[in-house]
């Protein structure tokens, strides 16, 4: 972690503590009332919460992942709190509590996929949201506003962004706070559970698409049928692709056909024809091969994750030559998120979503570690 962030964790610290010494720094009954804040059945009135912490980060089978009862954060002046009712069980969590990601903040609570209702409010919060709003937050936390990358509109390049669930704590909790500018308004006739995996699974799926950059009623391949993917796909669908998939798991080919895919065979089998774009979610580096094979001249490959294992060494005429490209993804920007979330306001997709308790956060990722989660668990608190 840069000394940036570490400055710029700090600062956030106090400024909470801050608030809570001004006293009229934060609105909402619930600071003004911790005895009213019954939650969950088992809600303390003594301003704790209930919270899943990375302990010490490994495979989920040396139980990285601890509960505890820690303080309930206070929003800084230009943050809401937020009540968690869903929060999505995204692969970055699982990287995050894994290790593949350095640690940025010790003990940190992860989850980015988080929807809640707006609780208090920092007196510098604006007036975008109000109590008792359904919001969102999501991976992008912060960034600097002022660099050539905020400048030109790519925020997602910001030297100094920061993340929920990775620099600042995140929705495996109870509760969980998020700067204004950065909390999403979100549509109308999805339950919380359906709209948690869409905070990032679909956010991040949505910009890879773009990034794909799929012609209209193109082939598109996507490898690995995950919580992403399998909004993705629709997604496409929906934009009048034809869609094949490439994954594990016989489960997931079913769940691919199910939603409307033209074809589902193994990860590393050749699709029935060649495509003119392909999305890569499984964080796999073997899969680049047979993936770039598979495209057709002029081609565009985009690797969605924040992670992946090495790359076997490519062979140009094979896999690049024709003007096939490689292209990665970077989290996403705000419009990014604005603009996903206005399509599937008008555009219904269907999330799956095997369900679990907040006290069930290590065996959910677990499960997802395990292969075993089709479509996008969500933590209901």
């Amino acid at each position: 972690m840069s000394s940036h962030s570490a400055d710029v964790g700090g600062a956030v610290e106090e400024r909470r503590y801050a608030a809570v010494a001004s006293g009229g720094a934060v609105t909402g009954p619930l600071m003004e009332n911790a005895a009213a804040v019954g939650h969950s059945g088992d809600m303390a009135s003594d301003n704790s919460m209930t919270a899943w912490q990375v302990e010490r980060p490994g495979p989920m089978r040396t139980s990285p992942l601890v509960r505890v009862r820690i303080e309930r954060p206070v929003p800084a002046p230009d943050e809401i709190l937020v009540r968690v009712r869903a929060c999505g069980v995204c692969r970055t969590d699982l990287h995050v509590t894994e290790g593949d990601l350095p640690p940025h903040r010790p003990r940190v609570v992860p989850g980015h996929e988080v929807v809640g209702e707006v609780v208090a409010l920092g007196h510098e919060a604006g007036t975008e949201f109000s109590l008792g709003d359904r919001v969102g937050i999501a991976w992008l936390r912060t960034t600097c506003g002022v660099c050539k990358f905020c400048a030109r509109g790519a925020e997602n390049l910001c030297p100094d962004s920061r993340y929920t669930g990775w620099d600042e704590d995140g929705g495996y909790a109870e509760y969980a706070t998020v700067p204004a500018a950065f909390a999403h308004r979100l549509p109308d006739g999805y339950t919380d559970s359906e709209l948690a995996p869409m905070l990032c699974a679909g956010i991040i799926g949505y910009r890879s698409l773009v990034r794909a950059q799929l012609p209209p009623g193109g082939r598109l391949g996507i490898y690995g049928f995950g919580g992403s993917a399998h909004i993705t796909a629709q997604v496409a669908l929906a934009q009048g692709a034809e869609v094949h998939v490439m994954t594990r798991g016989e489960k997931a080919r079913l769940l691919a056909l199910g939603l409307g895919a033209t074809s589902a065979q193994g990860a590393t089998d050749r699709p029935p024809v060649p495509l003119d774009s392909a999305i890569l979610f499984a964080p796999v580096g073997d899969l680049v091969l047979p993936a770039l094979e598979a495209l057709d001249r002029g081609g565009t490959l985009a690797i969605a994750g924040i992670h992946l294992s090495d790359i076997p060494p490519l062979d140009y005429k094979r896999h690049l030559f024709q003007e096939r490209e490689v292209r990665s993804v970077s989290s996403n920007t705000r419009v990014d998120a604005k603009d996903f979330l206005a399509f599937i306001d008008g555009n219904r997709i269907e999330v799956t979503t095997p369900e679990y308790a907040l006290a069930d956060a290590d065996r959910a990722l677990t499960d997802l570690a395990e292969g075993s989660v089709s479509g996008a668990a969500v933590l209901l608190t």
